[in-house]
């Protein structure tokens, strides 16, 4: 049983990456009904925060549903960091995550996100200040290293567990390498068979498949896995791992009428919780895998990613479950 602080969250937990942009709470709600055991948040800037910018601060929205939920800060100041701890703290989340792993130019050039595994003394004094500043327990994700000939992630990963860190989880790639590339895990399973290692390691990147996560942990030994682009237009996949996980078959894909549902279901709840213009065009990067595998979908899909208004969406939902009612998804 994987524990992050004093929460359980079972045996071999299936984790919600925090992808911006994608990681809101109507997508993570979808992502706890369909077997996510713990969610993240989209990352939130620390100066962001303190500053009392809009967006920032709206990425602070929880709910009881989706625990438990972790927030997810970046930054490199330590001064921000602790007052944005304090920020977080008051929004109730279970777990304070911090972003050590974004490779995004505008994050890293400010020391931020990946940007700090060039300088790991800095990344686990962050870490310890923010460990002491608070009661809950505080998460890590990150990289490999910068690049390959900078991976030191036992060393780092040992360092962060020895200030406090409850939990790591590691993208199995380094920041040079972006997102291209396959992702190396076998340094994460160095991270977890070093023999001072307490903490859960959760490994993250290209767990696209059931057979992807069983291999993590069966050969790899990690203690979760951390499920990001998988998940993007198809919250069904972590019952789908779970299924694999118990029964050695595939579940069954879902069927287009419950597509169809799911991503009303998602528009809805993006318009209600951030508007009509933000709620249309951020679901939109959702459509392509909701609906992915029908043939000649392209004119249908075209409508879904450019109208602008909510009804013309819903509207060619309503034409997509009529003309592709029956298809069977394999």
């Amino acid at each position: 049983m994987a524990k992050i602080g004093n929460i359980d969250v079972g045996d071999f937990p299936l984790l919600l990456a925090p992808m911006e942009d994608v990681s809101d709470p109507p997508f993570r709600a979808l992502c706890k009904e369909q077997g996510a055991d713990v969610v993240y948040t989209e990352f939130i800037s620390s100066e962001g925060l303190i500053r009392d910018a809009a967006k920032s601060v709206m990425k602070l929205d929880i709910y009881e549903k989706e625990r438990p939920v972790g927030i997810q800060i970046f930054g490199a100041v330590e001064e921000s960091m602790l007052r944005s701890v304090e920020i977080v703290e008051a929004s109730g989340p279970d777990i304070i995550d911090i972003n050590f792993g974004c490779p995004v130019k505008k994050v890293v050039s400010k020391g931020a996100g990946a940007g700090i595994l060039k300088d790991i003394d800095l990344m686990v004094s962050l870490t310890k200040a923010m460990v002491n500043h608070t009661k809950l327990p505080v998460t890590v994700k990150t990289r490999l290293g910068w690049d390959h000939d900078s991976i030191k992630i036992v060393e780092v990963a040992e360092r962060l567990q020895d200030v406090g860190c409850a939990a790591i989880s590691i993208h199995g790639r380094t920041r040079a390498q972006m997102y291209k590339g396959d992702a190396d895990w076998a340094p994460i399973a160095e991270v977890k068979n070093n023999p001072r290692m307490h903490i859960p390691v959760f490994g993250n990147g290209d767990v696209n498949s059931p057979e992807r996560a069983v291999e993590m942990r069966d050969k790899y030994g990690l203690d979760g896995a951390m499920i990001g682009r998988a998940s993007i237009g198809y919250p069904w996949f972590f019952n789908e791992v779970k299924h694999f996980i118990a029964t050695g078959t595939h579940k069954k894909p879902p069927t287009l009428e419950e597509r169809v549902q799911a991503a009303r279901r998602h528009l809805q709840m993006s318009i209600d919780w951030k508007g009509e213009i933000l709620g249309v065009f951020e679901t939109r990067r959702h459509y392509t895998n909701y609906f992915r595998g029908i043939p000649h979908f392209k004119e249908y899909r075209m409508k879904l990613v450019t109208s602008d208004k909510s009804e013309d969406v819903f509207a060619a939902m309503d034409v997509i479950e009529k003309e592709f009612a029956g298809y069977e998804f394999v």
